[in-house]
C-alpha cells in the first residue's frame, strides 16, 4: 500500500453571527479587513462563500495532521478574534440556528448572483457550512476509480460528521439539516459509481448538457474529483465543533483515499451498491447521526452505529498504519462514539443551560470577551 507523499488540506465554512441577536449578519467584507490586523491571519486565507454572512478558510497543502490541525487552529483563533472586533460571534455549526425575516444577501460574485436569479429561496437558505478534504491523487483516472470505490462509505462520514440540529429556531429532528438542504440542489448527495476517468468525464459532461448545472462547481456529491486542484474532494461532513473532531474526520478521510487507490491498483471487485440504497443510507445517516442504527455498506442491513464505524475504521486500518495516523484517528473516533457528532452535543449544551450554552458550544468567543452579554432568541 503507497502511503508516502498522500498530502492532504481542509476547507472549512463558518456562519457569521451578531453578538447580541445570534442571527446571521452580513458582514464578512468587516470581518476580511478586520483579519488583515491578526498576526497570525494572512488576509487572502479568508475568502467569501454564496452568502455575505459566511466565511470559508483553507488550509495549505500538509503532509500530515499535526499540520492540518496547527492551521485549523490558527484559522478559529484569528477569526474569533477578527469577528469579535466586527460585532460577531464564529459559528461552528453546519446550519443556523436562527434566521432573520430578511434574507442575507448574496456575495457580489456574479456566479453567485446568477445562482440567486435561477433559485431564490433555495440560495436563501444556504445557511449551512461543511468541512471539505482534498486529498492527492496520482492523476484523475486513479482519483475517479478511488471516488467509485470510496463512495459505499461516505454515509457513515455523513453521520460522523453530523453537526446542524437546529434551523431557524427550531430541533429539525435530524442530526445533519445541512445534508437535507444541499440535497435539493439538482446534482447531490453520493456520486455514482466510475470505473475511471473518461467515464467520469462522460457523466460530468452529460450533466452539464442538460443545461441545468451551470458549471461542474455545482457537482455537490459527497465526493467529487477538484477541476482546481490534483485531489479527490469529499464534501459529506458538516463543519465540525471542535478541530481534534474535524482532524479525525480529515484522518479518516485521507485513509479512504487511500485504501481506495490500493483497491484499485490490486482490481479488487467494489462494493457498489445502487443509487436508491446509497440516497436512503445517506437519508438515515443524516437523521440519526450517531444516535442510531446505520447500515453496513457490505452487507446493506442495519447495524449499531458503533459497529459501523467500526467497520469503517477496520477498512481503512492498514492505510492508517502506514500514514502513521492510526493512534490518533482511532482516539478521535473513540472521542466521538463515546460523546456523540456535533449534533448531539448541541441537544445537550441546550438541554443543560438553553440558548447561551449552545451558543458557547457552537461559537466560543475569545477569552477576553467572555463577560459580554447576549440577548439571543430561543430555540423551541
Amino acid at each position: 500500500m503507497r502511503t508516502t507523499g498522500v498530502t492532504l488540506g481542509v476547507e472549512e465554512e463558518f456562519l457569521l453571527l451578531d453578538r447580541r441577536t445570534a442571527l446571521p449578519v452580513p458582514r464578512v467584507g468587516e470581518l476580511q479587513r478586520a483579519a488583515e490586523r491578526e498576526s497570525e491571519l494572512n488576509g487572502e486565507e479568508v475568502d467569501t462563500e454564496l452568502l455575505q454572512s459566511m466565511v470559508e478558510v483553507a488550509t495549505p497543502v500538509c503532509s500530515g495532521l499535526d499540520g492540518v490541525a496547527a492551521h485549523l487552529a490558527r484559522f478559529r483563533t484569528s477569526l474569533r478574534s477578527a469577528a469579535r472586533h466586527v460585532d460577531c460571534r464564529l459559528a461552528a455549526t453546519g446550519g443556523s440556528p436562527f434566521m432573520a425575516e430578511a434574507s442575507v444577501p448574496v456575495t457580489g460574485e456574479q456566479r453567485y448572483q446568477e445562482m440567486r436569479a435561477k433559485a431564490a429561496r433555495l440560495v436563501d437558505e444556504q445557511l449551512i457550512c461543511g468541512m471539505h478534504i482534498h486529498v492527492a491523487v496520482p492523476d484523475r483516472q486513479a482519483g475517479a476509480a478511488a471516488l467509485g470505490r470510496l463512495r459505499p462509505w461516505l454515509p457513515t462520514l455523513v453521520a460522523m460528521g453530523a453537526n446542524s440540529p437546529f434551523w431557524d429556531g427550531d430541533d429539525t429532528g435530524f442530526a445533519s439539516w445541512r445534508t437535507v438542504v444541499f440535497g435539493r440542489w439538482p446534482v447531490s448527495g453520493s456520486p455514482p459509481f466510475f470505473s475511471g476517468a473518461a467515464h467520469y468525464e462522460e457523466r460530468v459532461a452529460a450533466l452539464l448538457g442538460t443545461g441545468v448545472i451551470a458549471d461542474r462547481h455545482q457537482l455537490y456529491w459527497h465526493a467529487r474529483l477538484s477541476d482546481d486542484y490534483p485531489t479527490l474532494e469529499i464534501r459529506s461532513p458538516d463543519v465540525q465543533l471542535d478541530v481534534e473532531s474535524a482532524v479525525t474526520l480529515a484522518g479518516l478521510a485521507r485513509a479512504m483515499v487511500v485504501t481506495a487507490l490500493d483497491e484499485g491498483r490490486r482490481a479488487t471487485r467494489p462494493v457498489d451498491p445502487s443509487a436508491s440504497v446509497l440516497q436512503a443510507v445517506s437519508w438515515h445517516a443524516a437523521r440519526h447521526g450517531l444516535s442510531a442504527d446505520l447500515v453496513d455498506p457490505r452487507t446493506e442491513t442495519p447495524v449499531r452505529a458503533a459497529d459501523a464505524v467500526g467497520g469503517l475504521l477496520d477498512h481503512v486500518t492498514p492505510a492508517l498504519k502506514g500514514l502513521g495516523d492510526l493512534g490518533r484517528v482511532t482516539a478521535g473516533v473513540r472521542r466521538l462514539l463515546d460523546n456523540g457528532a456535533g449534533a448531539e452535543r448541541q441537544r445537550g449544551a441546550l438541554a443543560r443551560g438553553g440558548t447561551g450554552e449552545l451558543l458557547d458550544l457552537i461559537a466560543p468567543e475569545p477569552v477576553d470577551a467572555a463577560e459580554a452579554t447576549r440577548a439571543a432568541p430561543r430555540v423551541c
